[in-house]
Order: structure tokens, then C-alpha cells, then sequence
């Protein structure tokens, strides 16, 4: 019982709540339309290896090819979970703007093909709308569902295959020629398990030798070459993530006239630490260094708790916002705090730096100052006290408009996505 718990928990932790849900659907309907006397019979038969091995990690199921004959328009296929609007935000977005930006530099048509839900076209529109892209060719889409076997994806001679995880990464790899993957990583992803089989999978991908990877951060790829893949260092390039003005700005703000504070509360995803971070949000507000009365508390993620901090406050929840609704929400933060227990600096941080809010993020490794990007971001330890300390100085700094201002004015976060990718793309577009 506690081992098929651990397992739930490893999926959802990985793929999200959508993802467990479609999957907790189909097994229920799988025991529905089955009669008792073989159900039965499933429970008390035995297994081999290879289908408990399987039935452990369902999602690296490899995708189900066929090849068709080569033609003039080469395509650039994403391989992703879901592009819902849940999902399209900070890694997925930009390995769809990655994507659509090489497609359009190769003359190519972009394929965005998901593992867990039917893509809705009308999300990646509007992202790529809010960037100012627009695809040379028309995109295709195709559902390549891990659980289902019946499924069909054609495949032809200089397909390009952009995939988006270890997972996706692992099921790709069987089906295609490997000079053609490009893994667009965005963390250390080993970092989202413990020390067991899924971290032992996650590693032996991202020593792979035979694909290219692209990181997000040199911070990140410094992390990653230092730490012995060697192979990134010689397969693989960096970029910094790009935050156009037009889309990250101060806004004026239309509530009760309060400064706001953000939290980056994601409970289910455990690097964001959130259980440390409201222990911070509580601690901060019984010594008045978040006085409730001057400050809207605001709590951004999914699948948020109720919280009830010192003194009976309540604080305001956003979840589930499209992505120009969170640019709208983060051009009006005045101080932020956004953790994240990985070498990344992650995007809440930047996003809101971009936007001209003051920000506390915690140290990790080599991730131990990110004035780099903004002289409005406050790096501290991972401790309750120090990082109340760093929401002191946070408050100070907000409340100091010129120099919050001109922190703001010369922020060094690149702010055009076409200029972030350029080199990399030239430089793909050239070897695949």
C-alpha cells in the first residue's frame, strides 16, 4: 500500500493533477468493463519483469512511428505532456516559442505533439500572439498518449524532434534517429526525486552522448557540466530566457491601494518549497515586516490550501491564470518571494524583476546571486530567518522608489526572444 502511494505520488509530483486524473479515469474504466471473475484473475496473476518494469514507468512507453517518404517541408516536432492552458507556462512556453522561432528560421512546419492531453489549439495561439510570433507554415498537432497503443505518428527523413523532459526524452529516443533529438532542459530534473529507480532513469538520459541539449541559464549549464555530464558540455549550448517590455511592466495598480506581496505557491511541485515559504509568510507578518494592514498578501500557483496567517489574515489566491493575466498580475508587485530548491533560478523570480517588483529567492550551489539579472533581486540562505531577513531588506528596497526604479531601468534580462535564441539557432539550423 505505502509502495503504490509512493508511486502516485512520484506521477503526480512528475506529470501534475490533470495528468493523474486522466490516468485514475482510465484504470477505473478498465476495472469497470472488466467481470468480476477476470478481475480477480488479474489481481492473483503473476507478472514478468518486464511488464512490472512497464506498468512502474507507463509514461516512457516509445512512441508508436511509421515512416512516409521525405519531402520539401522539414517539420519541427515538440514532444511535451500538454500544452493546456494549466501547463503553458515558463518551461513548456518556451520550449514552444524555441520551437516555432527554429521552425520558422528552417522554413519548416511546427508539430506539437503531447503525451497526456489533447493539445487546444487556441493556447498556443495565444501565446504565440502575445510574443508577436507568427509560423511560417501551419502547425500540426497529434495526440501520442503514453496509455494508448493504437495511436500512429509519421515520421520522415530530417524530422527534428524538440522533446521537453527526461520522460519525453526516453520515449522519443527508441522511435528516431538520435541526431535528431534536441532536449531542451530546463533543470536539473534528478532533482525531482529521491535517490531511487526514477532518478537512476532521469540521470542515465541526460548522459546520453548521442542527442544535443539546449539549457536554460548558463547558471543551470554551469551547474550540470561541473557536476560530470561532460556530455552537455560538449553536446550541448545555453541561452537566457527573454522577458519582452511589452509583456513585463509595472502596472498601476486598481485595488484598495495596499502594496502587494507575491508567493509562488505550488504545494505539489516540492522544489518551490511551500510549506517554508508560508512558515516565512507567517513569521514575516508577526513581525510586522509584512504589516497586513499596508500589504495585500497574494498567493499565485495551483492547487492552493486554504491558508490563515497571524492574526486571522486570509490571504488572496490566484491559480490557474493565462499567461497575459499572470503578466498583468505580476506588473503590480511591489515585493516578491519565490523559491526554488534547484540550481535554476526559476521564473516567478525574473518574471517579476522583468515587471519592476522587488524579489527574495534562496541560494543553491552555484545559484547564490542573480544581480546579474537585476540588482532588485535578493538572493539568501535556505532558512526561515534568513529569509525573512532578505523580505526586511525586500521591503526596504520597495519602499526606496528611485532606487527600486533605477534598479528597474537597468535590469540586464535579455527582453527579445528572438535575440535570445539567435545564436543557437543559427548554429542548429546549420548542423540538423
Amino acid at each position: 500500500m505505502i509502495d503504490r502511494a509512493y508511486r502516485v505520488y512520484c506521477y503526480w509530483r512528475t506529470h501534475g493533477t490533470s495528468a493523474l486524473q486522466q490516468l485514475f479515469y482510465r484504470k477505473l474504466a478498465r476495472k469497470l468493463h472488466a467481470s468480476s471473475d477476470s478481475m480477480s484473475e488479474a489481481e492473483t496473476s503473476q507478472k514478468t519483469a518486464l511488464q512490472l518494469s512497464r506498468a512502474r514507468f507507463e509514461s516512457l512507453a516509445p512512441l508508436l512511428t511509421y515512416s512516409i517518404p521525405a519531402s520539401n517541408i522539414r517539420r519541427i516536432s515538440i514532444v511535451t505532456d500538454s500544452v493546456s492552458s494549466g501547463s503553458l507556462f515558463g518551461g513548456v512556453g518556451t520550449a514552444l516559442i524555441f520551437s516555432a522561432l527554429l521552425a520558422n528560421e528552417m522554413g519548416a512546419q511546427l508539430r506539437i505533439i503531447t503525451r497526456t492531453q489533447r493539445a487546444q489549439p487556441e493556447n498556443i495561439n495565444h501565446l504565440l500572439d502575445l510574443y508577436g510570433i507568427k509560423l511560417k507554415e501551419e502547425v500540426q498537432f497529434k495526440l501520442a498518449a503514453f496509455f494508448d497503443q493504437k495511436y500512429e505518428l509519421d515520421v520522415k527523413e530530417g524530422d527534428v524532434f524538440v522533446t521537453t523532459s527526461w520522460w519525453t526524452t526516453a520515449a522519443t529516443l527508441p522511435s528516431v534517429p538520435r541526431e535528431s533529438i534536441i532536449y531542451l532542459l530546463q533543470e536539473d530534473e534528478r532533482m525531482f526525486y529521491p535517490y531511487g529507480d526514477d532518478r537512476v532513469k532521469c540521470e542515465e538520459i541526460l548522459s546520453n552522448k548521442d542527442i544535443r541539449f539546449l539549457i536554460n541559464t548558463k547558471l543551470l549549464f554551469d551547474h550540470l557540466t561541473n557536476d560530470g555530464l561532460s556530455n552537455i558540455a560538449s553536446n550541448g549550448a545555453w541561452f537566457e530566457p527573454a522577458f519582452p517590455a511589452a509583456i513585463y511592466h509595472p502596472r498601476v495598480k486598481t485595488t484598495t491601494g495596499k502594496k502587494r506581496f507575491f508567493f509562488y505557491a505550488r504545494p505539489h511541485n516540492v522544489r518551490n518549497l511551500f510549506y517554508l515559504g508560508i512558515e516565512v509568510i507567517e513569521r514575516a507578518i508577526a513581525l510586522k515586516v509584512l504589516d497586513t494592514e499596508e500589504w495585500e498578501i497574494c498567493l499565485v500557483g495551483k492547487d492552493i490550501p486554504a491558508v490563515v496567517f497571524d492574526g486571522g489574515y486570509v490571504a488572496t489566491k490566484f491559480e490557474n491564470l493565462s499567461w497575459s493575466e499572470y503578466a498583468d498580475l505580476a506588473g503590480t508587485i511591489d515585493v516578491g518571494l519565490s523559491l526554488m530548491s534547484t540550481p535554476h533560478p526559476s521564473y516567478p523570480p525574473l518574471d517579476l524583476a522583468a515587471s519592476g517588483a522587488v524579489v527574495v529567492t534562496n541560494r543553491f550551489g552555484n545559484k547564490t546571486d542573480l544581480s546579474e539579472y537585476s540588482s532588485n533581486l535578493i538572493c539568501a540562505d535556505l532558512d526561515r530567518d534568513a529569509l525573512v531577513e532578505g523580505l526586511r531588506l525586500a521591503v526596504a528596497l520597495s519602499s526606496n522608489t528611485q532606487l527600486r526604479e533605477q534598479n528597474y531601468r537597468s535590469n540586464r534580462l535579455v527582453d527579445d526572444w528572438q535575440q535570445a535564441f539567435s545564436g543557437v539557432i543559427k548554429n542548429l539550423s546549420k548542423e540538423i
